[in-house]
């Protein structure tokens, strides 16, 4: 099975300017844990719903409600997106998706075709899999 046939596309995507919290925002309306981040058309980096949460303050801060919304409206996504970005490729074998995610410890890749992002392969579209391999979706006969 290749993962152009399990990934995520079309993929959402943000720009490296977008504030943290427009983006967490996102993710929260879409119901997704990390998004590629795209310039130009261009793959620049991915962000994770951690890393938006490690640039807020945490709660032992002296500054007031509206100085810290005030600042951490000023960090963009570019100031917390991880730059060095693993990428696979459509054709790719599911398995080999999966082993790489193991690897790197990472819990989604982008997908690519000649350099254009197409897709998104997470860990749930993994589990998705494995579900069905199992025959866990089905009504059992006994």
């Amino acid at each position: 099975m290749l993962v152009k046939r399990r990934m995520s596309a079309p993929v959402i995507t943000v720009p490296p300017e977008m504030s943290v919290p427009d983006c967490l925002k996102l993710m929260q309306r879409e119901r997704i844990r990390r998004t590629p981040v795209v310039e130009n058309g261009r793959l620049v980096g991915i962000v994770s719903d951690k890393d938006l949460l490690n640039a807020s303050p945490s709660d032992a801060t002296s500054l007031s409600v509206w100085e810290i919304t005030y600042l951490v409206g000023k960090i963009r996504v570019k100031d917390v997106m991880s730059t060095e970005v693993l990428t696979i490729q459509e054709n790719m074998p599911i398995e080999e998706a999966a082993r790489i995610m193991v690897d790197n410890k990472v819990g989604g890749l982008p997908v690519m075709d000649n350099g254009d992002l197409v897709g998104l392969i997470t860990e749930t579209d993994l589990f998705k899999v494995l579900l069905e391999l199992m025959g866990a979706r089905d009504q059992g006969c006994g």
